[in-house]
Parts: C-alpha cells; sequence; structure tokens
C-alpha cells in the first residue's frame, strides 16, 4: 500500500510537469524544424536600440524571464528595439501582454524607405477598449491584431483580456503574409495584390519611396509606444 502512494505521488508531481510549458526555450521538435529562439529569458544579444546603439540604451528590461519596458513619467531614455538580423520569409511568434490603454505592436520588414523614413507592416497591439486608436483609421484597421493602418482583424479573432498573455504569429512567405492571434488566423494579404494597394491608398503609408511593402527584408522590431508591453516566447524559423 505505501508503494503504491508513493508511486501515485510521483505521478501526480510528474504529470504535469511532462505536460506544462517551459517558457523560453525549444523544444526537440522545433529545433529539428529551424526554430532560433530570439530571446531566452536572459540573453539579449539578438537585439539592438532602433537607433543604432546597444540594447542597455533603450531602456527595456527583463523581469523573471520577460522582456519588457515599464516606462517612467517624464523620462525620454526609452526607444524601440530590433534584432541583430533581417528577415524576408519566416514564421514569427511572439507572446505579448499590455497594461491597460496600452500601445504597441511588432513590425517586420522594417527598414530605412527612400521616402518616408523608417517604416515596417506592424502587427498592432492595442487595448481595443479603451486606447482611441482602435476608434480611427478604416474598418477596423488599427485595432489589435490588425495591419497597422492596412487591413482589419477577423471579427472573430479571440483575443484574451488586459493583463493575460496572447500569442502573436506572423507567417511570410513570398508575397503571402498572415497574422495569427491565439492559434485562429485573424487576416492574410499578399504584397503588391489589388486589395494590398487599394489599402495603400487610403493609409499613411501611401507616398513611400520605394512602395510600401516592396523591400526584399528587414529587421524584426518591437515597439515602444508610450505605453508598459511585456514579451515572451520570441522565436523565428526561415521558410524556405
Amino acid at each position: 500500500m505505501k508503494k503504491t502512494f508513493i508511486l501515485m505521488a510521483v505521478w501526480m508531481i510528474t504529470i504535469p510537469f511532462l505536460y506544462s510549458q517551459t517558457f523560453n526555450t525549444l523544444t526537440p521538435k522545433e529545433k529539428k524544424e529551424g526554430w532560433i529562439l530570439l530571446f531566452d529569458g536572459v540573453n539579449t544579444s539578438q537585439w539592438k536600440s532602433a537607433n543604432d546603439q546597444p540594447f542597455k540604451a533603450s531602456g527595456w528590461e527583463i523581469k523573471n524571464g520577460v522582456l519588457g519596458i515599464k516606462p517612467v513619467p517624464g523620462s525620454q531614455n526609452y526607444t524601440d528595439i530590433v534584432t541583430q538580423n533581417e528577415y524576408s520569409d519566416f514564421e514569427l511568434t511572439v507572446d505579448f501582454k499590455t497594461t491597460p490603454g496600452a500601445n504597441s505592436g511588432i513590425k517586420y520588414f522594417y527598414t530605412k524607405y527612400e521616402k518616408g523614413g523608417y517604416l515596417g507592416f506592424e502587427y498592432q497591439i492595442l487595448d481595443d477598449n479603451l486606447n482611441q486608436d482602435a476608434n480611427e483609421g478604416h474598418d477596423g484597421n488599427r485595432m489589435c491584431g490588425s495591419f497597422y493602418d492596412m487591413i482589419p482583424t477577423s471579427p472573430s479573432k479571440k483575443l484574451n483580456a488586459i493583463g493575460e498573455w496572447n500569442t502573436a504569429r506572423i507567417v511570410s512567405k513570398g508575397k503571402h503574409v498572415e497574422h495569427w492571434l491565439n492559434g485562429g488566423k485573424i487576416l492574410e494579404f499578399d504584397r503588391g495584390s489589388k486589395a494590398f494597394m487599394d489599402a495603400l491608398k487610403r493609409s499613411k503609408f501611401k507616398s513611400t519611396v520605394p512602395v510600401f511593402g516592396e523591400v526584399p527584408k528587414g529587421e524584426i522590431l518591437l515597439q515602444y509606444h508610450g505605453s508598459e508591453v511585456w514579451f515572451r516566447n520570441i522565436k523565428i524559423r526561415i521558410l524556405k
């Protein structure tokens, strides 16, 4: 009886461990598939300040294995952060958590345009209820998960409450791009298509040179927009 009790106790401890997720790590399957961690909970060597300074100059911090920013009122010592490398065909997943009224984003194909300055496609991160940006733009194309100022998300998106973790997924292959949220696809588009160009004509990016979206590659950017925001499980794989 005592032996049976001990075995049951070990089973109760072991089973949750086996099925739990360890954050900021890759499974053997992910490693085989070519996934790369862009943040392991400690090391920020794959990131730098968006003004090309070292990461430590960005104002971002690591807290309990989570990468984020908690701005101090009145301080100007904060910037976006970008990856050291540029990417073209890729799959990116990022967990994010925001605070009430927050505004942030994940940008990709981020690069300097001849006319327009530094720009990228933005997976919008927003408090849809408290941030006024949700009501601006066209047809909800500035709400959380949208391709900012270009293409709105599906009305059936599953967004967890403020203060809870959500998972963003971006897939870019050739001209085709998809945004996913918490396991569900919330929008897709093809760069340069008629629908894309129609959206571009009414966006703030309509006058860029070259045409917005025609760049072949760019950095990944995590945006500081004056709000507290946190990220974890940042991983990417190159698609061939």
